[in-house]
């Protein structure tokens, strides 16, 4: 009776120990997946660029051929109050509340500190030099903000922002 019980306890534990030994990764097999057939972006790479002469579903951010662009957005109250929000969500930490560059993050870019955007340097730039700035970033220095802040109207909003803390600074 008991060499019986054995052989059933053996019967139904084998299984259940392989079972464990795939789940757990002990024996890796791999499996087909459609999803690793597919194209795919690895985390942190750029994703294609958008074919030549395309317009994106938005509208139009700039065209590079005719220089940098106008502000389209009005300074109004509600811009400069979302482009605050923005700001602080993809700007600050680097830049700071101020805009002065002494952001929490500014401590670990000691190769390539960031700018103080209420300076005299910063304030002679135009608009569009500031959105296309945000937009494409500085290679090497200052990475792009297009998947930050991905709609045009956002990046300008910012822009209207970056001006109010221009003002604030330099009565």
């Amino acid at each position: 009776m008991i060499k019986k019980l054995i052989l059933v306890m053996g019967a139904l534990v084998t299984p259940l120990i392989i079972g464990l030994l795939f789940t757990y990764d002990v024996i890796k097999i791999d499996w087909v997946s459609l999803m690793e057939i597919q194209a795919s972006y690895r985390p942190m790479e750029d994703p294609l660029p958008l074919p030549a002469r395309s317009i994106p579903v938005q509208g139009v951010a700039y065209i590079p051929e005719l220089g940098v662009p106008s502000n389209p957005v009005k300074a109004d109250e509600a811009s400069v109050s979302r482009g605050k929000d923005y700001y602080e969500s993809a700007c600050a930490l680097c830049h700071g509340t101020t805009g002065e560059g002494n952001g929490g993050f500014s401590g670990f870019l000691r190769k390539f500190p960031p700018v103080s955007l209420v300076d005299a340097d910063r304030s002679a730039l135009s608009d569009g030099a500031i959105f296309v700035t945000i937009t494409e970033g500085v290679p090497g220095k200052m990475p792009h903000l297009r998947e930050n802040l991905p709609t045009p109207e956002m990046r300008w909003d910012v822009v209207n922002y970056v001006r109010f803390l221009q003002n604030q600074a330099n009565p």
